[in-house]
């Protein structure tokens, strides 16, 4: 049962995703918690062993910035496939981003990969705040009929 202890619930996979979450982000459980939108207490809930529900381990999962089926997987949860990255068309990837992604894919050590994406996902977030700053907050208004000076 969702949000309970239950029998055939382990609660070592999701705690251990959380801990180390917890660990990489230097957060608290109160203050992870409450960025992903859940009451401060709820994390030491889950690690006291109780099974969190579908939508806190998604609000989590993007909190943390990670594939929700991962954090759904780690509560005992089956993967939802709408959060399937595997079903890209691999065929629909521009040349460049093709290139790239077997390039990261050729790197044999898992940790460095990681690290890899992970510094591409900071330039990427950087680049997306620089383009924000750039757009202008409206558009110009325009003016109605009534408003027309004649």
């Amino acid at each position: 049962m969702p949000g309970k202890k239950t029998l055939d619930y382990d609660p070592i996979p999701f705690q251990e995703l959380l801990q180390r979450l917890l660990e990489e982000s230097g957060e608290s459980y109160r203050t992870a918690a409450s960025a992903a939108g859940l009451h401060p207490t709820t994390l030491s809930k889950y690690m006291g062993g109780t099974r969190p529900m579908r939508d806190a381990c998604i609000a989590l999962a993007d909190h943390f910035g990670i594939n929700p089926n991962e954090m759904l997987q780690a509560a005992g949860y089956d993967p939802l496939h709408f959060f399937d990255r595997r079903l890209v068309d691999k065929d629909a990837l521009p040349p460049e981003v093709e290139l790239l992604v077997g390039e990261i894919l050729a790197v044999e050590d898992e940790t460095l990969r990681e690290d890899m994406v992970e510094a591409l996902r900071q330039v990427l977030h950087v680049q997306r705040q620089i383009h924000a700053k750039k757009e202008p907050a409206h558009a110009p208004r325009q003016r109605s009929r009534q408003e027309s000076v004649p």
